[in-house]
């Protein structure tokens, strides 16, 4: 048998299509919302981990630069103190007074890039120290986190576990009901739906309301609902409006029962009344 074109459907057919995705929908959602904060929590960790991941490996970039920095200076230590030696050694082969001033002065000039480097190396391993311990901070941190992490996701997958198997029905059954809406129309229901904040983007009229904002609807436009001639929508909340009965649902009516009751009250009070008088 062929499929039937969305487009040749009633809108009776439309409403009612839409109104059983919505459910399949809702509780969709529904089933989402046990899982509660815990997929929000999951991705923070997840974030925080590769952030603090980023840190430990610009920390380690830190330590190894302050690291080449004092092998670097303890090259030229070595440079400098040769230099001196050598210096020194020319010291008793002078001839005059300026050679000795000269060599005196690179002797000294020496000496200080020796006591500089030596207080760079000090530097540079007081920050090494400072590092290493942000380090060990930053890692014990992240190793707190990943099992933090491996607890929630143990947590998660066993909820979703338990209701992947209708969640997964539930999902084919919305597909199935998309291929029988019209593209235009089922569109705008999801935009409602998207913008709606409990995710209705059908809803039933209850009480002369709404369903959705619970804003009173005129009389007339309930009548125009009933007659199921046009997709008509709440002129409030901008959802689809379909009429209860359509929808499959039953509303109680307390307020005529009351009334029913209050009008067989006063009978049997004239009735006594009456007996009364004929007495």
């Amino acid at each position: 048998m062929a499929k039937k074109d969305p487009m040749d459907l009633s809108v009776e057919e439309r409403l009612k299509t839409l109104y059983q995705m919505q459910t399949a929908l809702s509780a969709i959602d529904e089933k989402r919302a046990l899982r509660g904060e815990l997929p929000l929590e999951v991705q923070d960790l997840e974030d925080e981990i590769e952030g603090l991941s980023t840190r430990i490996e610009k920390i380690q970039r830190d330590i190894d630069e302050f690291q080449k920095a004092v092998t670097m200076k303890k090259g030229e230590i070595v440079e400098a103190q040769a230099s001196v030696e050598r210096y020194q050694a020319q010291l008793n082969d002078v001839k005059n007074n300026r050679e000795y001033d000269t060599l005196s002065k690179e002797i000294e000039f020496q000496t200080l890039e020796i006591e500089l480097c030596n207080k760079k190396i000090k530097e540079a391993q007081a920050r090494i120290a400072e590092k290493q311990e942000e380090l060990q901070a930053n890692l014990a941190m992240i190793e707190e986190r990943k099992n933090d992490l491996e607890v929630k996701k143990g947590e998660l997958d066993e909820i979703m576990e338990e209701t992947r198997a209708e969640e997964d029905k539930l999902k084919s059954k919305v597909k199935d009901l998309e291929t029988k809406i019209e593209p235009r129309l089922l569109t705008s229901f999801k935009r409602i739906r998207k913008n709606a904040r409990n995710g209705l983007g059908i809803v039933y009229v209850q009480r002369d309301a709404c369903g959705g904002c619970f804003n009173k609807i005129p009389p007339q436009r309930q009548l125009d609902i009933k007659m199921h001639k046009k997709i008509i929508v709440c002129e409030y909340c901008g959802r689809i409006m379909i009429d209860p009965e359509l929808a499959g649902v039953k509303l109680d009516k307390p307020v005529e029962e009351k009334k029913t009751r209050k009008r067989s009250i006063r009978k049997t009070v004239k009735k006594a009344e009456d007996e009364s008088a004929d007495e």
